[in-house]
This record gives C-alpha cells, structure tokens and sequence, in this order.
C-alpha cells in the first residue's frame, strides 16, 4: 500500500522519481502513465503536492471560490481532505506514494488577487507568498534525496501555481538536479497552449523532448486520473469525454511502433 502523509519523516524510501505537483490530480492527469511504468519497474515514486493545504475555517471563501465548490459539489469544510481521499486513491492505481505540502492553492492563498479565471491562468502576483515559499522546500527534498530526477510542471496553460512550481523548479537545476519538465495536461490538449508556452519562456532554456510509450499502462492512467471525481465534471465534463481527450493527446504523441505516449521536456 502506498504512503500519503504530510510528515516528512515517513518517507524512508530512496525515492528515485520525485512528481512536483501544484494540485490534488496533475501528477496522475500529466504523468500517470509514466509513473505507473516507473513504479511496475520497482522504482520508487513520490509525488508532492504542493498546494494541498486546508484554508482555515474561518477564512471564508471568495466568491469565486465557492463557485469551485459548488461546481465540485462539495462541501465547503471537507473539499481539501475530500480531495486528498481522491488523490489517495488515484496514486495507490499507480503505486505511488505522496506527500502534502500545507500551502494553499491560488484562490485560497490570495483571494483578491486570482478571483477570476483571467487572473488565475494570468500572471502571477508578485506578492504571491507561494514564491517564495516553494523554493527552499525544494532545495530541502533534494538534499534528503540526491539521487532523485525531479519531474515539474512545464506551465503550460500558465495556471498561477503551475508558474510557481515551474520557476521553483528551475533554480533546482541550477543546484546540479537531474530535472525533467512535463507537459501540463489538459491544458496541453488545447490547440497552440504548448507553442505559446515554449514562447513565453524564450531563450530562458533550451529543451529536449524526450517521447515515452505509455501503451502498457494507459488503463491505470485512465483508472487513476477517474478516481478525482470531483474534477471529472469541470475539467471533461463526464469520464468518457476524459478517455477520449486523453487517448487523442497521447496517440497524437506516440511514434512508430506504439499507439500512446507523454512527452518530457529536458533542460540542456
């Protein structure tokens, strides 16, 4: 049985492939076929979720939000730990363990500032305390795992909390970590959502893509990213619609001999 815990200490194992995750389903939505290979090898997977912190009770909610909740349908008080049952049960598909970073997500964290969907796939706030909060966390975990390759968000669709961990992520490299980007999905499925982003980065890096066959393990991909039920509805609209979306995006990646694959960005 996989470990989902919020305390460091528990996890023992020598992670080799460490998932930064802004939210409770990018992992299984992004890479779930690849960390099901992965973890069918024997090869030890943590994903940490970064923005999987419960906002105080007495915080209350913009109104934007609580129209999230509403088009979740859950309750206002358990939709974090509702989401982390889900994302428990999407890893244990794939064999993962996970853990949950107390930070909270953009329109919890700042709800004046992403409190319409043009300002949370906008730019992000420069007074964002998430900026300067993930980084050193970061730093934290490769120093307690040297050895691990650590896979983040490319930022496509340029969700606020997907920029975030992007640039986090990038000052890992600068500390000699083996990095691998991937690419944010569903938004990568929209028509020009992965030029625009390799635009908006420019010449910050130059990459690679690495394609990778996910042929063998696109039923646990499907099962796992299923098993977030309350984002079924919003992000797809029902399940079937999910399989196709995500059967089409990953056929459109697959070269000769195969028929489904994700994609990686490797900085040079």
């Amino acid at each position: 049985m996989s470990i989902h815990t919020s305390d460091l200490a528990q996890l023992v194992a020598p992670y080799a492939h460490i998932f930064l995750a802004p939210h409770l389903d990018d992992a299984a939505l992004s890479c779930g076929g690849l960390i099901a290979q992965l973890t069918s090898q024997d090869e030890a997977v943590l994903v940490v979720n970064l923005c999987s912190g419960s906002p105080p009770p007495d915080a209350g909610l913009s109104g934007f939000a609580a129209a999230m909740h509403e088009r979740w349908a859950l309750p206002d008080h358990e939709v974090v730990r509702l989401r982390r049952a889900e994302d428990a049960a999407a890893l244990d598909l794939l064999a993962a363990d996970s853990y949950h970073l107390a930070w909270l997500d953009a329109i919890y964290r700042m709800p004046d500032s992403y409190a319409t969907n043009e300002q949370l796939f906008g730019p992000v706030v420069p007074t964002d305390p998430l900026v300067r909060q993930v980084a050193p966390q970061l730093a934290n975990l490769a120093a307690r795992f040297p050895s691990a390759t650590f896979y983040a968000p490319l930022g496509v669709g340029h969700h606020v909390d997907h920029q975030i961990a992007h640039r986090a992520a990038h000052a890992l490299a600068h500390q000699g970590c083996a990095l691998a980007y991937y690419e944010d999905f569903p938004y990568v499925a929209t028509a020009g959502a992965l030029l625009q982003r390799l635009n908006a980065l420019g010449d910050e890096v130059a990459f690679q893509p690495v394609v990778q066959s996910i042929d063998a393990t696109l039923p646990r991909k499907l099962a796992a990213i299923a098993a977030y039920r309350s984002q079924i509805g919003m992000l797809f609209g029902d399940c079937a619609t999910m399989e196709t979306t995500v059967k089409n995006y990953a056929a459109g990646l697959a070269r000769p001999g195969s028929s489904y694959a994700e994609r990686l960005w490797i900085p040079q």
